[in-house]
């Protein structure tokens, strides 16, 4: 199963993807959708109404979770790119939820900083609510799996040792295009081609089986600390191939492409554009 959320006239509403066309479906997104019950899959079902797929303007999958989770250091090459140490445990920080943006929007590259880079990377989404969870519960709690960009301000991540101030900078980290059920790509440790792209050239290419702490582990181990809800988001890591760690480093461009394509999830498409200093 497939499922999006639309902006409408109105503001947004939960579809499921058949073939061409969007069905829609009586909730205002898919977090909403995932949060009423754990029967959601069987209320995906509904008919509802149609419109074409090629039409429809998509949103975020979910525009406004509760908690938006991320992983870094999560791909041994990316750790050994950046020069740093394998983790012992998953390197845990946040996003606002104004961070987020669809697959499909135009991003601005902040005035503010000149080293604006691509990051990759699989998407879990909550479909359930969990704590303290056994790997059993955890993987239980994976509605399915969409497709995230970690877009960082490698300047300003790097100002002190907390990365925040990298990372959730706002309407530029896209999410999208769709929530697939871990049935379609292979279950909940799935092994799909994860790749970006920079105006067609590829920067990054690698496979999320790879990930140091599959995402099993990192609902399991992020439910220790607090529970997590339908809805939630958790950006897994990504891989080597980033901007910063290249000789000379590479950052993005006004007017530039990035294309994040996983295999069985699709693709985003996002350009980028400057935005204008204020006076």
């Amino acid at each position: 199963m497939r499922l999006v959320t639309v902006r409408t006239e109105t503001g947004t509403s939960a579809g499921r993807l058949d073939d061409t066309e969007v069905v829609m479906l009586p909730f205002s997104d898919v977090g909403a959708l995932l949060a009423s019950g754990e029967d959601w899959p069987t209320r995906s079902g509904a008919d509802g109404p149609r419109e074409p797929l090629d039409r429809s303007r998509l949103a975020p999958i979910v525009p406004s979770p509760a908690k938006v989770i991320c992983v870094g250091l999560n791909y041994l090459l990316h750790v050994r790119e950046g020069g740093g140490e394998v983790p012992s445990y998953p390197t845990l920080f946040a996003k606002y939820t104004d961070a987020l943006t669809g697959p499909y929007d135009e991003i601005a590259l902040p005035a503010a900083s000149p080293r604006v880079d691509w990051e990759a990377e699989l998407l879990v989404v909550i479909g359930r609510a969990v704590r303290n969870a056994t790997e059993d519960e955890a993987a239980a709690a994976i509605a399915g799996f969409s497709i995230g960009n970690d877009v960082s301000m490698r300047d300003w991540q790097r100002r002190t040792p907390q990365w925040l101030q990298g990372k959730t900078w706002e309407s530029c980290s896209p999410v999208g295009p769709a929530l697939v059920t871990a049935d379609e790509v292979g279950g909940v440790r799935p092994d799909l081609a994860i790749s970006c792209l920079v105006d067609g050239e590829t920067m990054q290419d690698a496979r999320t089986s790879d990930l140091l702490f599959d995402p099993v582990h990192v609902v399991a181990y992020a439910s220790t600390i607090g529970t997590l809800r339908p809805g939630d988001l958790i950006f897994t890591g990504t891989p080597d191939g980033v901007g910063f760690a290249r000789t000379p480093p590479i950052f993005i461009q006004d007017g530039q492409v990035v294309t994040t394509r996983i295999e069985g999830l699709g693709e985003m498409v996002n350009t980028f554009v400057a935005e204008k200093p204020r006076d």
